[in-house]
């Protein structure tokens, strides 16, 4: 593709912009339908649901010109695999081919009573669409959906821009199914350029263009010291809990100022995007006197540098603990890698410092449960000067080159998979959003621009394609 581009007319844009903004209310009211189904590709829940939600999507891209719909499936461990809808509509001849990827699961609702709102149903107010899956990512589903629709009723059926839609239905369990996926499907999936839906602007108002990713590393620690739990007043005092020895070594992740202290990650540099305290603490709603945890910037912290948590404790609980020391306990750990690291020597360094401070000689055990890669966007590639471009048009400000602090996994893989593709990954969310959390919600407006900036990368795309043919 060329390293330049010719920017679609005003008249295309406020065409395209019109178009959106006609479509809102079937748009929302869609959005609203998808947010009703309970897809969650967790085996605690029912694989029907899924099933629906994936048919769903099936039906609302059924509707656009493509050359074919179909809700495919790769086995799984377990012999049936999660639900994933592609659609496809081949290029003309000397034309490039664009994928617009989301996913239709979500996560599970959690407690009922942290939602104001019921979560599965759509509740408009206040300039936001609460529900879950309305942001994250069944808005990316709909953002793929209306901007195809602005784009075929510009540009006819037959734009000459070749689009592929890849809906997957089990990001949210950390695609286990994705690479055996894309390994059946290959050919169907390829593209020159790759949309990922799955982000978060910078601010409401104000969009962003994803330029990094942390990888993530995650495993379960489990430390023994019986081989079964005792009396805590017989044989208390020579032997300490495996709660508090636990508790010991997750202490040694950290230095005193809150930096990860594990040696062999890496830190990439300064961000160079500042992102002020005072906000983050708003963003994030740290409580007042909390103090932030590591060095540098803000940003920094968020996007090039490693961060270690504890997910999960599993521990005998307040209400069912008797006068007993608990023989074993065991933690899952999250490590978000700084760009550029290589995930498996991440979790190597992770594995070993767990390893060498297993306090009081406890017996320490850590299992890698995953292991993603991160990834640095080419903001210089003209699918991200079209994208930036774009933003701007449907905004009317310019677009933040923001880092991620999360990781999308998969996107190392497409980028194996393809290496000449070029990769945007854009933004649904903003900072109010509570993806994952209660309450849950969606910025109308901005879901409305993030429709419009796709519509025109589309068309743009589908000009330069058309001059490139000639």
């Amino acid at each position: 593709m060329s390293t330049d581009f010719t920017r679609p007319s005003s008249d295309t844009v406020e065409a395209l912009r019109a178009s959106v903004d006609r479509s809102r209310d079937t748009l929302l009211h869609e959005l609203g339908e998808l947010v009703a189904i309970p897809g969650i590709a967790w085996d605690s829940f029912d694989a029907a649901d899924l099933d629906r939600s994936a048919q769903a999507v099936a039906d609302l891209l059924a509707e656009l010109p493509f050359d074919g719909v179909e809700v495919l499936r790769v086995p799984s461990e377990d012999g049936t695999g999660h639900p994933a809808v592609v659609a496809r509509k081949a290029a003309a001849p000397g034309h490039p081919t664009i994928l617009l990827y989301a996913h239709h699961d979500v996560q599970p609702p959690g407690r009922r009573e942290l939602w104001d709102t019921e979560p599965f149903e759509a509740v408009a107010k206040d300039g936001r669409l609460w529900g879950r899956g309305a942001a994250d990512d069944k808005a990316g589903v709909m953002a793929h959906v209306g901007a195809l629709r602005a784009f075929f009723e510009h540009r006819g059926s037959e734009p000459g821009l070749g689009i592929s839609v890849f809906v997957e239905g089990e990001e949210e369990a950390g695609s286990p199914g994705f690479e055996a996926f894309l390994a059946a499907h290959k050919e169907k999936l390829a593209a020159d350029v790759i949309v990922i839906a799955d982000s978060a602007n910078w601010e409401v108002g104000v969009p962003a263009l994803t330029t990094s990713l942390r990888g993530v590393v995650g495993g379960i620690v489990e430390v023994g010291v019986l081989d079964h739990s005792v009396h805590s007043g017989m044989f208390g005092g020579p032997i300490l809990d495996a709660p508090t020895l636990l508790s010991r070594l997750i202490a040694t992740l950290h230095d005193d100022d809150g930096a990860v202290a594990v040696a062999g990650l890496l830190s990439e540099g300064h961000a160079d995007v500042d992102y002020d305290e005072a906000r983050f603490r708003a963003d994030a709603g740290v409580l007042d006197g909390v103090q932030l945890a590591g060095r540098g910037s803000i940003a920094s912290r968020l996007w090039t540098q490693p961060a270690l948590s504890v997910t999960g404790i599993d521990v005998t609980d307040v209400a069912r603990a008797s006068n007993t020391i608990a023989a074993t306990a065991r933690a899952k750990l999250s490590l978000r890698i700084a760009p550029g690291q290589d995930a498996r020597e991440a979790a190597e360094a992770l594995h070993r410092h767990v390893m060498e401070h297993a306090p009081l000689g406890a017996h320490v055990t850590f299992e890698v449960e995953e292991a993603g890669p991160s990834f640095h966007a080419d903001t210089e590639a003209v699918s991200s000067q079209i994208a930036l471009w774009a933003f701007e048009q449907a905004w009317g400000c310019p677009a933040v080159r923001a880092g991620m602090g999360g990781s999308i996994p998969f996107t190392a893989t497409l980028t194996e998979a393809y290496p000449g593709a070029q990769i945007l990954i854009t933004g649904i969310e903003d900072p109010d959003t509570r993806a994952h959390s209660a309450n849950e919600s969606l910025h109308i407006g901005d879901f409305l621009h993030a429709v419009t900036a796709e519509a025109l990368v589309l068309t743009a795309l589908a000009d330069q394609g058309a001059a490139q043919a000639e």
